[in-house]
């Protein structure tokens, strides 16, 4: 009796002769749009006030009258009960035969009766839920939009919308001011990496690699252009710093540490991961040591460990942690598809390219001076393979590196550029913390010079502008909550010399 009752719940829209016809005058339009469309709300049931998503499934018994399975089923259970059924006029007159007739003849009257009687399943469901008030539209649920499946996230990064290296470049340039060569050499080398990615290898030709090593001064960008550049790709991005990587057996991160931040980046989706980008900060930190004669676990055994992934290989990383141990899941990822970005400052790098280009003597009339190239800020430009290898990286890490790029040293007109123009610059941060409090904020010209030149001397590069912008505007940011009759506030060059104070203009209608 339950199939064939559930067969009839799902058929109730169709009359008892089976002709199709709908038993309800004005059936819902499952296609409108408006916002009255049961199609866009979740089904509550009538009984339990449950919602679609909460339930197996939901029985239409009307239109907003809905049963969900379990109450259907504990629906069910009542009315298999004697004492039920009487409710429904379903049960024998007398259930103990005393009418003559055998208990089993009474069971076979009391299903026929019951299957008699249920054939009608619109009366049915009208008697048994007549009395329950229908759920109103406006209190149902919206249907909330179903996640999107890894197929789906795998299909949106389509080579067909891989932006052309100008793109690239032209998106960079409005977070990041200054470094033009560097930026058009990433562009091309993401581009091309990624043509590589999506390459089907039909005709037998392989991509190979274009792993990429950044050289430049520290607070020059090398981290914010890698960080700008994977938000722009939507690409899982990884931030590794090598400083804390040893050798497997030591303590200490091991490589594969740099697939495990990857992964978590990627919410533990490893084919998305495996298209991703890992930036291993401070790789000047792993050159070999030129003065110890004992095992080098943090240098040259670092970078020999690194090479089986740069390269590109199966590594058995932990799920869902930093270490492995038994207690972790772990899974497989090929870092064949994987792009590597190593950059470091290379300090004392300088001074092995100046030695390599002063090879003449200082004497004669040939002769050049020792101190010829000691006021070029751009000297790592000039850098060559074996200038690296002197510096005390192995020659089978570079070979795995063949994108070599160096980023100039920042000069008093980026300083103030990186002020005011990127879209995410400090004074619209500042501009925008004291719009909060309806005051205005406004540099003078001098004071921007004078920020730019403070800032060079700290030769800690754009990182030395947040810190002088900070000691600024302490003072202001402390006494302008106090103060609501302040509407302005104009800092000028002596502010910034310690020679004056910043100009403040009140609010019209102010004392």
């Amino acid at each position: 009796m339950s199939d064939e009752f559930d067969k009839n719940i799902y058929d109730n829209e169709t009359d008892g002769n089976g002709t199709g016809e709908s038993n309800t005058p004005n059936p819902p339009v499952k296609n409108d749009k408006s916002s009255n469309n049961p199609g866009e709300r979740e089904e509550v049931c009538s009984m339990c006030r449950r919602t679609e998503s909460q339930v197996k499934r939901m029985f239409k018994l009307h239109p907003g009258l809905c049963i969900c399975d379990d109450c259907m089923q504990k629906t069910m259970d009542t009315l298999s009960g004697g004492g039920s059924l009487s409710i429904l006029g379903l049960a024998p007159k007398n259930p103990n035969g005393s009418d003559g007739s055998s208990n089993d003849d009474q069971n076979g009257i009391e299903n026929i009766n019951i299957k008699a009687n249920l054939g009608d399943l619109s009366n049915f469901s009208s008697f048994l839920f007549g009395d329950l008030p229908a759920v109103p539209m406006n209190q149902r649920l919206k249907k909330k939009k179903p996640e999107p499946k890894k197929d789906d996230i795998q299909a949106k990064f389509d080579i067909k919308d891989l932006k052309p290296p100008h793109v690239i470049k032209a998106e960079l340039d409005d977070y990041v001011v200054g470094q033009e060569h560097a930026k058009k050499v990433m562009s091309v080398a993401v581009y091309n990496h990624y043509k590589r990615v999506f390459d089907k290898n039909e005709d037998g030709i392989e991509l190979e690699k274009s792993n990429m090593l950044m050289i430049g001064p520290t607070g020059c960008g090398k981290t914010y252009m890698v960080k700008t550049l994977a938000k722009l790709l939507n690409v899982p991005l990884a931030i590794a710093d090598a400083t804390s990587l040893t050798e497997a057996g030591y303590i200490g991160d091991d490589v594969e540490s740099v697939l495990s931040k990857l992964l978590v980046a990627a919410d533990n989706d490893v084919e998305r991961a495996e298209k991703g980008i890992v930036f291993i900060d401070e790789i000047d930190k792993l050159a070999k040591k030129h003065t110890t004669n004992s095992r080098d676990v943090s240098g040259e055994s670092v970078q020999q460990g690194l090479l089986k992934l740069l390269e590109g290989a199966e590594v058995e990383v932990p799920v869902g942690a930093m270490s492995k141990n038994a207690m972790v899941p772990m899974t497989t990822m090929d870092t064949t598809n994987i792009l590597f970005i190593c950059g470091g400052a290379f300090p004392e790098l300088d001074k092995i390219i100046k030695q390599r280009l002063n090879k003449t003597s200082a004497c004669g009339f040939l002769g050049e001076l020792s101190d010829k190239y000691d006021d070029d800020k751009n000297i790592a430009g000039k850098v060559e393979l074996s200038d690296l290898r002197e510096f005390g990286m192995i020659p089978e890490f570079l070979g795995r590196l063949p994108v070599v790029f160096a980023l100039d040293g920042l000069k008093q007109e980026d300083m103030v550029r990186i002020l005011t123009q990127p879209r995410n610059a400090i004074l619209k941060q500042y501009k925008k913390l004291l719009s909060m409090d309806e005051v205005a904020l406004e540099f003078e010209e001098g004071a921007l010079s004078a920020i730019a030149e403070k800032a060079l001397k700290r030769d800690t590069g754009a990182r030395a502008l947040r810190a002088i912008i900070e000691e600024i505007m302490l003072d202001i940011m402390y006494e302008i909550p106090k103060d609501d009759s302040i509407g302005k506030v104009v800092i000028t060059e002596a502010y910034v010399a310690n020679h004056g104070a910043p100009q403040i203009i009140l609010r019209s209608g102010a004392n």
